[in-house]
């Protein structure tokens, strides 16, 4: 089983800072390598600070869906950002607003 790390509420990745029922992603830090549900767990128990993915990794398995547990590509999460293409459970749309600190958009 995949290992998700921080403040986790429950077995689909919820956490402290977001928990409703479409909060079901975590996100891997390109530095350590960790999922986490969200940066502010990451930055609370890493050293440093959440380094977002490289573009140029787009088939990298990078963010899981905390629903099936299936680690999904950056290229198949940004095409259907609004629920996972397997299970089809729902994500928080407002990700959205934190896409470029998990995903180095301009570079």
């Amino acid at each position: 089983m995949i290992q998700v790390y921080g403040d986790i509420l429950d077995e689909e990745t919820r956490c402290q800072h977001y928990h409703s029922e479409i909060d079901i992603i975590a996100l891997k830090c390109f530095a350590c390598q960790k999922y986490y549900p969200c940066f502010f767990c990451h930055d609370r128990y890493e050293d440093h600070a959440f380094l977002a993915y490289p573009m140029s990794r787009s088939e990298d398995r990078v963010v899981l869906c905390g629903h099936c547990r299936t680690e999904l590509t950056i290229s198949q999460y940004l095409g259907c950002e609004d629920a996972c293409p397997i299970c089809n459970h729902p994500f928080n749309p407002g990700c959205k607003k934190h896409r470029s600190i998990y995903f180095q958009t301009n570079k």
